[in-house]
């Protein structure tokens, strides 16, 4: 599903992604971990061409992703191509990003009417189906701000499973929550793993790794430094840094 070799990506005269390797299976759960900065959220917005990779190969299904190959030469892809690969990757992000004067079935609608082509009557009956999947079936008619931040960041996920992706990202979904909130995000997630979606996660939410990921990255200062299944690098791990920054974690 995502081929990552030798992906660099700077800014300015910062390296934030030094070389990152990695490749993601069709329904598989791949969880990043690492420090802030470590470079977790910049990956995550490079597989979806939030940014351009300044060097390496990055693939989704096969697709380069921002650029398109003319004989042996290679060309950034125009805004509106860019934009029609991101339709089959759904991103959630740290802060909900919805749209304040929406409520959540229209939220969760605007995408596929606009995007997709749906019908009001067929984009509404998909959110519908949706927002109850992701236990919201009584606020449907809520605005964002009669929600609570776990309520929104469920909203946010019907809002992009709604287009139907092929891959979801989840950068630091359960940061901006306050820690009671954060189980029925990733209550959600969890179910969204076992049906069989393919997912990319940046998070900090260790039992999550542990109980729901297929394979665990950690990357710190840019480069991946130990990965593997979440048994042998979250229970057993060989890198230093990696015992350093789970102790920290665990810790919190």
């Amino acid at each position: 599903m995502v081929r990552a070799e030798q992906v660099w990506k700077w800014f300015g005269a910062t390296d934030v992604l030094k070389g990152v390797d990695l490749t993601v299976y069709p329904r598989q759960t791949f969880v990043l971990l690492g420090p802030s900065g470590s470079g977790k959220s910049t990956l995550l917005r490079c597989v979806n061409a939030l940014e351009q990779i300044d060097a390496g190969v990055l693939e989704v299904e096969g697709d380069r992703i921002g650029v398109r190959r003319d004989g042996e030469r290679l060309h950034e892809m125009t805004e509106a191509q860019i934009c029609a690969q991101r339709v089959r990757i759904g991103m959630v992000f740290q802060r909900f990003n919805l749209f304040p004067h929406m409520t959540a079935i229209e939220n969760v609608t605007l995408g596929p009417r606009r995007v997709l082509g749906l019908s009001r009557d067929q984009a509404e009956a998909e959110a519908v189906r949706l927002l109850t999947r992701v236990g919201l079936a009584d606020k449907l008619d809520n605005y964002p701000a009669q929600l609570s931040g776990g309520q929104q960041q469920r909203v946010a996920i019907a809002r992009a499973l709604a287009m139907k992706p092929h891959l979801m990202l989840f950068d630091e979904p359960t940061s901006a929550l306050d820690p009671e909130l954060v189980g029925e995000v990733l209550d959600v997630m969890k179910v969204l793993a076992r049906n069989g979606m393919t997912m990319i996660v940046a998070t900090h939410e260790i039992g999550f790794a542990k109980e729901v990921a297929d394979q665990v990255a950690v990357l710190d200062g840019g480069v991946i430094i130990e990965s593997g299944p979440p048994a042998e690098c979250l229970v057993n791990p060989k890198e230093e840094r990696t015992k350093a920054f789970l102790s920290k974690v665990l810790e919190l």
